[in-house]
């Protein structure tokens, strides 16, 4: 078993702190999102455009940074629960591709994948397959 050690327990500054070696013990690390608030991840960025040229790393930061397609992951308990604001009911739902905002939300990195952290009123659509969809 590979491990990668992180630093130092603060409960114990001689035991070192360990990051999870599986997918699995990964995806315990994601953060639950409190209230109202979504998790969500960013879609890979294609690394070439459709001609075959391939895209510098800093564009490809660019488009991960002002990316409008998410995928919603988890959803906080007091998601789309205010029937005036929500009468319709809830805008989307897990495993939903949504439209929000470029640099909607707080932006964390777990494991080198980046995701968000939103409202869930920055929904501003839902989308069947967000492959061709970019920023203008």
């Amino acid at each position: 078993m590979s491990e990668l050690l992180i630093g130092t327990n603060p409960d114990d500054p001689n035991e070192a702190t360990v990051l999870p070696d599986t997918d699995d013990r990964k995806a315990k690390q994601l953060p639950d999102p409190s209230g109202y608030r979504i998790l969500c991840g960013i879609p890979n960025i294609e690394e070439q455009y459709e001609s075959g040229i391939i895209k510098s790393d800093l564009t490809l930061q660019h488009e991960e940074l002002l990316t409008t397609v998410l995928f919603v992951v988890k959803m906080g308990p007091d998601c789309y629960k205010d029937a005036a604001r929500f009468p319709s009911g809830p805008w989307c739902r897990e495993g939903d591709f949504i439209l929000v905002r470029p640099h909607a939300g707080t932006r964390l990195k777990i494991h080198g994948r980046e995701f968000r952290i939103i409202n869930d009123d920055s929904v501003e659509g839902v989308v069947e397959d967000p492959r061709g969809i970019s920023r203008k």
